[in-house]
């Protein structure tokens, strides 16, 4: 007999699993690089299967008289296995280099974060194996509660704000669940689970205080292999982690900024998100002559061009970009920020310092996706600028080389291009590495495939590109550039003027209609094919939005990339990583779970299991192609993949617990008609599904 108890039980730890597994990719992402994001949810898996197999392993141990006992048990101890578990990865300086230690770094962080996620697979393994009779109610309440907990996680992190302590919500909850298991099974375990939710539970809510007053008992300790500090704010949320530190009396931030810039100290506070991308937010009173730098910024060329206009910034970030519009003293400035917490340091916690910008008549803040909320909108503009956006975090250390991007797409750009007046210019701002121009060429890319989607034959007298050379990373100079399009062909007169500019300002003029100062630049720009270029230089697409990921399949292993400036080193940094995380999967997999099975089971009990593992296997593979595709597109409506993940996790996971649910109604006589309806409505679901997609992203 199964209680009411052990399905709420059961419920409790799936939605405590999921939100632990969600939430690690968000620690991930800021404790070491984005790629390791991706170890989180193999860290899951691996985790629960290795738990399914020792329920599998020690039947003797695992008995049907002792389940509900061993389920309260191997709860409770998941439950304070997630914390100490996550407090050793805090302490664990990750060295984000390819190296030995690098490696087994990597692989201590793999076993001790799974050991928690092996008890959650215990507890799961065992309440669906010990009551076969039911089975479909207690597999619906474990997929409800891991649907549950996809959209909790985002809740909990946006209204606690900080990380570390929805780790202890999370423990608080699974151990609820070993209190809910333990109901009349076990008065030690009830009463120590009890203890253990109580405990939690004060400990959550006195840390989620001192995180409003920035002085939290439960912090980070290291952050992408260096120790972190006290910062004059901190917020975590769904998708980011901004820290905000004094960076006060120094030269402007901006690497764009002319050599013959008058020196002048400004001061600023510096924000950071997810210990990678950077921005900040300048010191203001209102006085513009303070601010007359701006001018000297190679980001800020377009508006040399196009004075007097309506101005949209995609990114505000620190509101720099807000400032710059101002300056040039242009009609309007609309600024769109997708993270709420930017928008929230910049205008209220310090207000004050930035001048409360939103304030400002001339200035309207939106929090929103920038690609979503420019296709409802129907203003047009002058200027569309966007600079540096996913900068430092998909650069400097090649966190977001295999990350993707809906705004650095060919359907993005062709959405921007016709938000602009006829005579509208879209200003994108990225890193330049003459060495190996990989970025610059592919918004060149991009530029000319936008541009013949909107019919234009000569896409080459809409496109001018400038830079600014900076100095040098690992003995390979770089610097800033920015592609200027417009949507009418430059005249003479704006060429004069960025001629006059660039030279005034000691700017590099890389490519205009008159001029290319590299003939790949000239080749691309006139459209033709480079599929021999050592680099995919291809504009990216919807469909294959890896802006930052340049380099060819085959020349993975091909050692001469190493050789082509910062843009090889770190396109193979992170492929080098991700094949280290394989390996290490592959290798604790088999001795895991691989060696276990085969010794255990022995190939006489294997004969006639052939088509039970096609058939689950299939189930499996399907289940991630829905659940990966399907992320994928809604990443494009949603705008952060946090948001993508979970939505597509919620929706798979509640579906197939209603469809758990159902089975114990379906008859074997019922069966044949069960499976034409359910066909059916698939094929109906998958005609609809195709024919209304093109019509949402328009």
């Amino acid at each position: 007999m199964v209680k009411k108890s052990t399905y709420i039980g059961l419920f409790m730890v799936s939605l405590a699993t999921l939100m632990y597994e969600i939430l690690l990719t968000r620690i991930f992402s800021v404790t070491m690089w984005y790629h390791f994001a991706f170890m989180a949810i193999s860290i899951a898996m691996f985790g629960m299967t290795v738990g399914a197999i020792l329920v599998y392993l020690f039947p003797y141990y695992f008995t049907e008289q002792r389940a509900k006992y061993h389920l309260a048990l191997s709860s409770l101890f998941f439950s304070i296995s997630s914390v100490v578990c996550f407090l050793v990865h805090l302490v664990i300086p990750f060295i984000p280099r390819i190296s030995i230690v690098c490696i087994f770094l990597i692989v201590f962080t793999y076993i001790v974060i799974s050991i928690p996620f092996v008890l959650s697979g215990i507890c799961v393994c065992l309440a669906l194996t010990k009551f076969p009779q039911h089975v479909s109610k207690l597999y619906a309440a474990d997929l409800a509660g891991a649907a549950l907990g996809c959209i909790m996680l985002i809740w909990a992190l946006d209204i606690i704000g900080d990380g570390p302590t929805v780790v202890i919500v999370i423990a608080c909850l699974a151990s609820t669940g070993a209190l809910f298991f333990a109901a009349g099974v076990s008065k030690k375990v009830m009463h120590i689970a009890l203890a253990c939710s109580f405990l939690l539970a004060s400990f959550a809510i006195a840390n989620a205080i001192l995180v409003r007053d920035q002085r939290p008992l439960l912090k980070l300790i290291w952050v992408k292999g260096e120790r972190d500090h006290q910062h004059l704010y901190q917020k975590w949320n769904s998708f980011s982690r901004i820290v905000v530190d004094k960076d006060l009396n120094r030269k402007s931030a901006s690497p764009g900024l002319s050599p013959v810039c008058p020196y002048h100290k400004i001061n600023q506070l510096k924000m950071t998100i997810d210990a990678g991308a950077a921005t900040v937010i300048t010191a203001f009173n209102g006085n513009l002559d303070d601010l007359e730098y701006l001018k000297y910024d190679v980001t800020n060329l377009a508006h040399y061009i196009r004075q007097n206009s309506n101005v949209l910034v995609i990114g505000t970030g620190g509101g720099r970009d807000i400032l710059s519009a101002l300056v040039f003293k242009q009609k309007s400035v609309l600024g769109i920020e997708i993270n709420k917490d930017i928008i929230e340091a910049v205008n209220k916690r310090f207000g004050d310092f930035s001048g409360h910008l939103d304030k400002n008549p001339k200035v309207t803040f939106v929090n929103d996706e920038a690609r979503s909320y420019i296709t409802r909108l129907k203003d047009k503009f002058d200027i569309i600028q966007m600079s540096l956006i996913d900068t430092w975090a998909a650069t400097a250390a090649g966190a977001f080389v295999l990350a993707e991007n809906s705004l650095y797409t060919v359907e993005a750009w062709k959405i921007f291009l016709e938000h602009l007046n006829p005579n509208g210019v879209l200003s994108v701002s990225r890193w330049a590495f003459p060495k190996l121009d990989a970025e610059l060429y592919r918004l060149t890319s991009l530029a000319v495939a936008s541009l013949r989607q909107l019919g234009i034959k000569t896409p080459r007298k809409h496109i001018v590109i400038v830079r600014r050379m900076i100095g040098k990373i690992k003995d390979a100079p770089y610097g800033l550039g920015t592609i200027l399009v417009s949507k009418s062909p430059f005249s003479d007169n704006d060429l004069n003027i960025i001629e006059q500019i660039a030279n005034k300002m000691k700017f590099d003029v890389v490519l205009t209609p008159r001029f290319s100062l590299d003939s790949t630049f000239a080749a691309i720009s006139s459209g033709k094919n480079l599929i021999d270029f050592p680099i995919n230089i291809a504009p990216p697409t919807d469909d294959s939005p890896f802006f930052f990921y340049v380099l060819r399949i085959h020349n993975i292993l091909n050692r001469s990339i190493w050789k082509q400036g910062i843009i090889g080193i770190i396109q193979m940094k992170a492929v080098f990583i991700l094949a280290t995380l394989l390996a290490i999967v592959i290798v604790l997999t088999f001795l895991s779970i691989i060696v276990p099975l085969i010794i255990k089971t022995g190939k006489a009990s294997l004969k006639g299991a052939f088509t039970f593992l096609i058939f689950f296997s299939a189930i499996g593979l399907g289940f991630m192609l829905i659940e990966i595709s399907q992320m994928q597109r809604l990443i494009i409506f949603l705008g952060h993949p946090i948001y993508g993940l979970s939505v597509v996790l919620f929706s798979l996971l509640l579906s197939s617990s209603l469809g758990s649910l159902s089975t114990q109604k379906i008859s074997n006589s019922s069966m044949k008609s069960s499976v034409i309806i359910a066909l059916t409505l698939l094929l109906l679901v998958l005609i609809i599904f195709g024919k209304l997609t093109p019509y949402a992203i328009c």
